[in-house]
């Protein structure tokens, strides 16, 4: 039994250095890791403070908590639960409050807070699901819920819950995407806007600008197509009419009235 115990907790502090590495280029060994990562650091004594918690020891869990926030820079509520391979890169100024619950697998950067709202005894903190990334500088505030999958840019506030595989940004935090069943069609476009380090592509437009730039630049397509049909038809001979209230025809081609077709037609 204390055999297996000791496998499955290798296997876990295994999968907990790969998924550091995945996420940060940086990282070059796990003694680096281990003896040189705030996050790292604050997470242990977060799994210490939150045991302590559970078990009513609540003066020693904060006491804790408060000698991590000193050590790394970052404070974790010992209330607060947190989901396995949990990363917080670089760490400076990261707050996470006593009613927030993190996911597996999700990656904080400096100066994010995952804050509240109210001064009632309640729910009051965010939820992160599984997979979210939160970019640097970044609020979640409030009891709301981020779905599995969701990207936060950096420095933005989110006051609304995001659906699954959303990416938001500013402030308030707008949808930039949203990925699922009924999003598939917008692939290309979640692929042109991506996702990077600390929840920021490359070059992040403010999303109501965005937006009207992706109608322009349909119309604008259309306007070709429209163009390359009007040229084809008259290559073929065939009369084009004005549009409605316009008193020629584009290009010059005569208007053809409803009296004349019918007269071609009998």
């Amino acid at each position: 039994m204390g055999k297996t115990q000791n496998d499955q907790t290798q296997a876990a502090a295994t999968g907990y250095f790969a998924s550091i590495f995945a996420r940060d280029p940086a990282a070059r060994s796990w003694f680096d890791i281990v003896t040189l990562y705030p996050g790292v650091h604050a997470l242990a004594l977060h799994r210490v403070s939150h045991g302590l918690w559970r078990r009513r020891w609540r003066w020693l869990a904060q006491a804790i908590a408060r000698l991590s926030r000193f050590l790394t820079g970052i404070e974790i509520h010992p209330g607060a639960r947190i989901g396995r391979r949990f990363f917080i890169d670089h760490g400076l100024g990261v707050v996470i409050g006593e009613t927030a619950e993190v996911g597996d697998d999700c990656t904080l950067y400096q100066g994010v807070t995952l804050g509240g709202t109210s001064w009632q005894r309640e729910k009051r903190h965010p939820t992160l699901g599984n997979n979210v990334v939160v970019g640097a500088g970044a609020k979640v505030l409030g009891p709301i819920t981020v779905g599995d999958g969701a990207r936060i840019g950096s420095n933005s506030v989110v006051v609304k819950d995001v659906p699954a595989g959303a990416t938001v940004v500013g402030i308030p935090g707008r949808l930039v995407v949203k990925r699922g069943a009924r999003e598939r069609s917008r692939a290309a476009l979640a692929q042109r806007i991506g996702f990077e380090a600390y929840g920021q592509a490359a070059q992040m437009p403010d999303p109501v600008a965005q937006a009207i730039d992706r109608v322009l630049d349909h119309l604008e397509g259309v306007d070709r197509r429209i163009e390359q049909l009007c040229g084809e038809l008259r290559e073929a001979g065939v009369p084009l009419g004005a549009p409605a209230g316009d008193g020629a025809a584009p290009g010059g081609d005569a208007t053809v009235s409803r009296h004349h077709t019918g007269a071609d037609n009998s």
